[in-house]
């Protein structure tokens, strides 16, 4: 930086020097106090201008904000006029079938009143009905009654059924044992005998024994057959005291 030269007047020119000074100091903190007031302003304007770009950019984000709902509110608006016309066709629709059912109420009215003639009709026959109940009742307290007689004699019945069956069971078990002692104790000998019999007429014997012989064989064969027929016979007593 160069330095500047300053002359230094003579006297007779200083007081005027001296004055100029004073006014430039004056001039000078004057521009330093407006230079000060306008860098306060200044850095007040860029306070302000700061808080002014955070209200706008709060505005601008509350203005998308307002956009995408008011975007949202569009859609929710076309969705309800679309639902109110279908709620209109709906209302079309009731209407006609409220029309369609009116008629139909009329219809019923007067089937309601023929009903209504038929019911007095049929609470009349009620009251008929009413009274032979009465009498059906009393006579079915008759037959319970008798109902319960027999269910007495029915159970006295049973009792001596019972004892009917405990004696047919015995009685079964007795056929039974005539029927063994009929297979085994008499049957088994008069077989035995048969074999005997028969075997006797393959020896040689004295004379006079043949006739012995076959009189044993024919009455040891017609004890045979009087056995089968006594277990036949015992056989169906059985099976009928069974049923």
């Amino acid at each position: 930086m160069k330095k500047k030269i300053v002359k230094i007047p003579s006297e007779k020119y200083a007081p005027n020097y001296q004055s100029t000074e004073e006014e430039q100091a004056d001039q000078l903190s004057v521009a330093n106090k407006e230079l000060a007031y306008q860098i306060s302003e200044k850095i007040k304007r860029a306070a302000e201008l700061i808080i002014a770009n955070e209200e706008l950019l709060f505005q601008n984000s509350e203005k998308e904000k307002r956009a995408a709902e008011l975007i949202i509110a569009n859609e929710e608006l076309l969705f309800q006029n679309s639902e109110k016309e279908k709620r209109a066709a709906e209302l079309i629709i009731a209407n006609e079938e409220l029309l369609f059912q009116n008629s139909e109420k009329e219809k019923r009215a007067s089937e309601l009143i023929v009903a209504n003639k038929e019911l007095l009709f049929q609470n009349s026959e009620k009251e008929k009905r009413a009274g032979e109940l009465i009498i059906a009742n009393e006579e079915l307290v008759f037959q319970n009654s008798e109902k319960e007689k027999r269910a007495a004699e029915l159970h006295a019945v049973n009792k001596s059924l019972k004892k009917i069956k405990e004696h047919q069971k015995r009685y079964i078990i007795g056929l039974e044992e005539m029927m063994f002692m009929t297979s085994h104790a008499v049957r088994s000998p008069v077989v035995n005998i048969l074999g005997i019999a028969t075997q006797l007429e393959a020896c040689i014997l004295p004379d006079g024994c043949e006739e012995l012989i076959d009189g044993m064989k024919t009455s040891a064969c017609a004890l045979d057959v009087f056995t089968q027929e006594l277990t036949t016979k015992i056989n169906v007593l059985k099976e009928k005291k069974k049923r």
